[in-house]
């Protein structure tokens, strides 16, 4: 979207993984099996554990171990690697390091003691405060999947955020990096205020009705601060 409105939220509710916090799976990925796969053969690997994620959330919740352990056995055996179930387990260990992207911290304090920010993450309870506590800020709410017992983009995990901040749709400005994991079943379920990080890593999708922004430094001005 071109315009800039002005957004009256109750809160800002965030994604947390890609968003807030630097997503670097393809990097522990990569120095775990990259001395095997080279070039193209490495980057199919990475694109196929992308997309085996993305389907093991999509049925009933699993812990989030799980999720990792099963995407990374479905994508070896796709590529005829050797699956070795302490590999997927360090790509899991390797989750709560991560620290967040440049922006975020100075973006998110223009705005923390103005409007209740909450995150809405795939994520398990064990990891989650590591990375929310190197976000820089305090949040009214952190609530993750298996809180929910729901894995974005399933409208389950977006409805028990709502319920446990007694609010609707209307309420809140959803961001993200993402429209696979959040913006698109934000459209769905009514919530019209939302705003796409542009963080590169999937290409713009203007039919979802956002506010574009380059990084998080750009909210105060969406929410008029």
């Amino acid at each position: 979207m071109n315009t800039m409105p002005t957004f009256h939220p109750k809160f800002i509710t965030f994604d947390c993984y890609g968003t807030l916090t630097n997503f670097e799976i393809a990097a522990i990925t990569t120095e775990i099996y990259g001395p095997r796969l080279k070039g193209e053969r490495l980057a199919a690997f990475l694109e196929n554990f992308r997309s085996y994620r993305m389907d093991e959330i999509l049925g009933d919740w699993k812990p989030y171990s799980d999720v990792i352990h099963n995407a990374v056995e479905r994508t070896c055996r796709k590529h005829d690697v050797p699956f070795e179930e302490a590999d997927a387990r360090r790509i899991y260990d390797t989750v709560p390091t991560w620290g967040p992207h440049p922006d975020v911290p100075a973006g998110l304090a223009r705005i923390a003691d103005k409007i209740p920010l909450v995150i809405l993450s795939n994520a398990a309870n064990e990891q989650m405060m590591s990375n929310v506590d190197k976000l820089g800020v305090p949040f009214h709410r952190v609530f993750t999947a298996e809180d929910a017992k729901a894995y974005k983009p399933r409208f389950r995990a977006f409805e028990y955020m709502f319920d446990m901040l007694d609010c609707g749709p209307e309420d809140v400005v959803h961001c993200s990096s993402s429209f696979r994991y959040d913006l698109m079943a934000a459209y769905d379920l009514g919530i019209t205020q939302k705003c796409w990080i542009n963080r590169g890593h999937e290409p713009a999708n203007p039919f979802y009705g956002y506010v574009e922004l380059k990084d998080t430094g750009g909210l105060a001005e969406v929410v008029g601060l």
